[in-house]
């Protein structure tokens, strides 16, 4: 990955808010009225600036993408609050949410499934330029255009077909398309996870190209720690629906506190020369969310888990200034690295 971003001056407020989001699915029913919810998101603030960029991170269940999919309100939460640019749309129906729905747009993990197959590329990026009334269709082409040549396509490529393109240029595509109608916040959703890693360097470089020079608010989902040091402000790490830390990307990922983030950091590469602690394994597989842990919800795997931890949820407590970190012990935050 290429060096890590150098942190541009932000517009003070945020744009998007997330207020105490939880999410649960499921539930009794008629024909099984015993049946447990599943709560894959429980209790999270969350809250992205204009131009920043903050990166979510976690293993596979974590609620990540859930957590991306209620900021855009694709998925109304079970409990807690939605705020966009001060306005709550938590509960709001689709009449309330369509004017909105053009400053809010996410770049999908897998392009191909969210191109239309049958559509050429420039017709893709055109079409939301052309439902939202920003221009007639011979100035929604021109941008079209404009915005291939942007993202380091060739305008020539207009008519061609999704499949005609590799997975890299079809990233290039649906980055294009979520940037053709001017949005204010945009959720990229594991943007480069199935890509090669120099293909993926590239989309993460265009993408902080493109967030400074529009001064987009970024939440960038993902289980690549390299990727999230590249590219984000501010990381916030996820397990089993809990914020375990939340801080500036930098000192997070050079000096973690919490356990759950130093195993991460310790099992992802290094940068060339950089400094690496020892290793650490995490015993057994994550919990289901439809029956979590006591307490802290990972004290099942914590090297340093006491009986206490059992008993009480941890806060998520403020850690040396702009930082906090969800654990109860003084002395294993004081900790540089596990015993």
């Amino acid at each position: 990955m290429s060096a890590p971003v150098v942190q541009d001056p932000i517009v003070e407020g945020p744009i998007v808010e997330g207020q105490g989001l939880v999410m649960e699915f499921g539930g009794p029913r008629l024909l099984s009225p015993r049946r447990r919810p599943v709560r894959a998101v429980a209790g999270v603030d969350i809250a992205i600036r204009r131009g920043e960029a903050l990166g979510l991170v976690g293993e596979s269940g974590s609620g990540k993408s859930t957590i991306g999919r209620m900021l855009l309100r694709l998925a109304r939460p079970t409990a807690g609050r939605v705020v966009f640019d001060g306005q709550e749309i938590t509960a709001a129906d689709r009449a309330a949410l369509r004017p909105l729905r053009r400053r809010m747009q996410m770049v999908f993990q897998d392009p191909f499934g969210s191109l239309n197959p049958r559509m050429g590329i420039g017709a893709a990026i055109a079409e939301g330029v052309v439902l939202h009334r920003l221009a007639d269709r011979r100035a929604a082409k021109a941008r079209a255009a404009a915005l291939l040549e942007r993202v380091g396509l060739s305008p020539g490529l207009y008519d061609r077909r999704p499949a005609a393109l590799s997975g890299g240029q079809r990233q290039r595509v649906a980055i294009a398309r979520a940037l053709a109608v001017d949005p204010d916040f945009v959720v990229a959703d594991e943007p480069v996870s199935a890509l090669d890693v120099s293909v993926g360097a590239e989309i993460l470089n265009l993408l902080r190209e493109l967030r400074r020079e529009r001064q987009l608010a970024l939440l960038f989902v993902s289980h690549d720690l390299g990727a999230v040091r590249t590219l984000c402000d501010r990381v916030a790490v996820l397990y089993l629906g809990r914020v375990m830390e939340e801080g500036p990307a930098a000192s997070v990922l050079r000096a973690a506190r919490h356990p759950y983030t130093r195993a991460l950091l310790s099992a992802s590469p290094g940068r060339p020369g950089e400094a690496r602690g020892p290793r650490i394994i995490l015993r057994g597989e994550i919990p289901s969310p439809a029956a979590p842990p006591s307490g802290c919800v990972f004290r099942t795997r914590c090297p340093f888990a006491l009986p206490a931890c059992a008993e009480r949820v941890p806060a998520l407590r403020p850690w040396g200034g702009d930082r906090r970190v969800a654990c109860i012990r003084d002395d294993v935050l004081a900790e540089e690295t596990p015993p």
